[in-house]
């Protein structure tokens, strides 16, 4: 090489060039410590220790959105499929499954969502608790919950088993036929976690509610719980088991059985001669059937007096609020999603 003029010819750059350099390589590849990233998730941090490069950076980042990210907590060994699936078509982008969740799994879980991102941004990721056992998803949103402090928290939807979505469903399809405030409701397995969210769904809602069980004992605890949770909650047990249930559906504008795949709870001749009722809702889809006479199918399907709602009948419905219930998680970074919620993000879409 010639440099003919001076041998410090390599080094002959004014300031700006020199100036001009670094912001094009600092706009091209921004630092990444560790300590930068850690500090900036409360907003301020990088901008003190990199006060030039942070404006930059953010300007040139405003418009690009975080992904939505979901945190899927299960009880079981796997996580479910059937959420995961849901999850998808609802746009959810990127979903984190963790199996065999237990109580003391939920902090560190936790954490991870609430301090990984700025607070802006913490309404990009949710938390959905799932799984078969619905009082170990309880206590898991119970868990979740409490870790929060602060601003530092996402929105959390609980719906192991499909209780809450199912419960709201079958409560809005009843609602079409009666009015909860005038209305006498017998629900059939009323201790199952379905049957005691229908059960205490209506009560508030101002229905006289018969809690049916094989177990007195059981039905009994049922209706504490719901006048523990729901004030004035006109709630009553009765047992379903070697008695004329027929005499009981008799004295009730709607019915609502939830129990257990593959149990028959009704008899046809129990339900479909009643001058009162008015509604029956069978939530189960696997022969033999909740509610006899009712096919899974029914949606409205008058029988006499009575219209007719199967598992697949409502199952529709139940699909949309749990879809719409996932995207509202998104809308902000303090939803708490339980049956009350749930129910009233129904209405919305029945309205």
């Amino acid at each position: 090489m010639k440099w003919s003029n001076s041998a410090n010819r390599p080094n002959i750059r004014s300031a700006d060039s020199r100036a001009k350099r670094q912001t094009d390589n600092e706009q091209a590849s921004p630092p990444q410590s560790g300590l930068a990233f850690c500090c900036g998730m409360f907003g301020e941090g990088r901008r003190r220790l990199q006060p030039s490069i942070t404006h930059r950076v953010t300007n040139s980042t405003a418009q690009i959105m975080k992904k939505k990210i979901l945190l899927q907590l299960d009880g079981d060994k796997h996580a479910s499929v059937f959420d995961a699936v849901v999850a998808a078509d609802t746009g959810v982008e990127r979903l984190l499954q963790y199996g065999n969740v237990t109580v003391d799994d939920v902090e560190p879980l936790v954490h991870g969502c609430i301090f990984t991102r700025g607070l802006a941004d913490l309404a990009s990721t949710a938390i959905f608790v799932g799984g078969s056992d619905v009082q170990h998803g309880e206590l898991l949103t119970e868990r979740v919950v409490r870790t929060f402090f602060g601003p530092m928290r996402v929105s959390v939807m609980m719906d192991a088993n499909g209780a809450n979505t199912t419960a709201a469903a079958a409560v809005l399809s009843a609602e079409k036929h009666v009015s909860w405030s005038d209305t006498t409701l017998v629900v059939l397995a009323g201790t199952g976690p379905v049957g005691q969210r229908v059960a205490r769904l209506t009560a508030a809602a101002g229905a006289r509610v018969l809690i049916g069980s094989r177990n007195q004992d059981r039905a009994d605890q049922a209706c504490q719980q719901i006048r523990s949770r729901v004030e004035g909650a006109q709630v009553e047990s009765i047992v379903t088991s070697g008695v004329d249930l027929k005499q009981t559906i008799a004295e009730a504008d709607a019915l609502i059985a939830c129990g257990a795949a593959g149990i028959c709870l009704a008899e046809a001749a129990d339900w479909q001669d009643s001058a009162k009722l008015r509604v029956a809702v069978d939530l189960n889809a696997v022969p033999p059937l909740g509610i006899d006479g009712i096919d899974v199918m029914h949606k409205a399907e008058m029988k006499g007096n009575v219209a007719c709602y199967g598992a697949i009948g409502v199952g529709g419905l139940k699909m949309k609020i749990h879809k719409r219930a996932l995207e509202q998680l998104f809308e902000s970074n303090n939803a708490v999603l339980d049956a009350e919620q749930i129910l009233e993000i129904g209405k919305l879409l029945t309205s």
